[in-house]
């Protein structure tokens, strides 16, 4: 299925897409959840393609940033745009609790179990459940996925491979508000990718490197949503983070860091000049916000016994998405 198949206008794809949107909705259906992805990855298409040339960022609101903290933190009926903007160029990211209900998050968690359980099967060459792994191919422009491999071994599967799973992260993003307030913040439409929207489990036994993902991306201009569907940072995995704004990006591959996109503990130690490294506590339905820049990495030890559940969701505008990246309308 190609843009030019569907024989309609921009407009008159987003209506269908709404449309079946309605419908799965109300009566979820596999064969629909799989046309609705395809079609949200056409509808992100022409959203990169007839971005905005110069958008520019909300206004950060700093007057209602909290104060007193290392790493600010609110209440989910408070996040608005310009609260965002201000925690990030204050402190690099912003915590806000109980972004989704907690019920909700604990109901995805175990739909992300599904999913592997489902990949594990299908890897084994068995038949796997209906929408719950089936790899996702993105219209020819963009070529194949690559790095599933890389992304399993990190905990992780792509949401774009459980067409059912993601269906349900969509319309657990919309109910909060998420794509108006990242569209907001950006200045222009949200899109989500095929390569950089993951569903995470992560054991304890998942080592942390450290790292900003701007490194891998390129020029962008981006926000991620990193979203807890389980307790982590003391039981689990969580993450470990500087609080603090970085306008540059440190050098990789030095000292004891041996992968091209890992920062050393000494270049962290250098960057953070006295700002304390912390490992927040997340409850399910907490979330963390931040851009390409932000230092951090897992957060693991040997005591822990849990796993970790979560989404990370990059968001980017297309005036500049990353060109190797599939895009995906939310």
């Amino acid at each position: 299925m190609t843009a030019e198949e569907l024989d309609g206008t921009p407009q008159e794809l987003r209506a269908e897409l709404e449309r079946l949107i309605e419908e799965n909705a109300l009566a979820p259906d596999r064969a629909r959840e799989r046309r609705i992805l395809r079609l949200s990855h056409l509808a992100g298409i022409h959203l990169v393609d007839e971005a905005p040339a110069e958008p520019a960022f909300v206004a950060p609101d700093e007057a209602r940033l909290p104060t007193g903290e290392a790493l600010p933190e609110i209440a989910a009926d408070e996040l608005t745009p310009g609260l965002l903007r201000a925690g990030i160029l204050r402190a690099g990211c912003l915590l806000v609790r109980g972004l989704i209900p907690r019920e909700r998050a604990e109901q995805m968690a175990g739909e992300i179990d599904r999913a592997f359980e489902q990949r594990r099967r299908h890897e084994a060459g068995r038949n796997a459940a209906e929408g719950y792994y089936e790899e996702f191919a993105p219209e020819p422009r963009y070529g194949p996925v690559v790095g599933r491999g890389w992304i399993e071994q990190g905990g992780g599967l792509l949401a774009a491979d459980a067409p059912k799973v993601s269906f349900e992260m969509v319309q657990m993003f919309r109910a909060a508000g998420i794509p108006g307030l990242v569209g907001e913040y950006l200045g222009e439409p949200a899109l989500i990718s095929v390569h950089k929207t993951t569903l995470r489990r992560a054991a304890p036994s998942v080592p942390g490197a450290w790292h900003q993902d701007g490194f891998f991306m390129g020029p962008v201009r981006s926000l991620n949503l990193w979203l807890s569907l389980s307790r982590c940072g003391d039981v689990a995995p969580g993450l470990d983070v500087l609080p603090r704004r970085l306008e540059r990006y440190l050098a990789t591959n030095t000292e004891e860091a041996a992968l091209d996109y890992t920062i050393s503990q000494l270049k962290v130690d250098e960057a953070r000049d006295g700002t304390p490294i912390l490992r927040p506590i997340f409850e399910p339905g907490d979330a963390l916000f931040f851009d390409e820049l932000f230092l951090h990495q897992t957060g693991s030890d040997p005591s822990m016994r849990r796993r970790r559940y979560a989404i990370e969701s990059w968001f980017f505008g297309g005036s500049r998405f990353p060109g190797e990246y599939a895009p995906v309308a939310v």
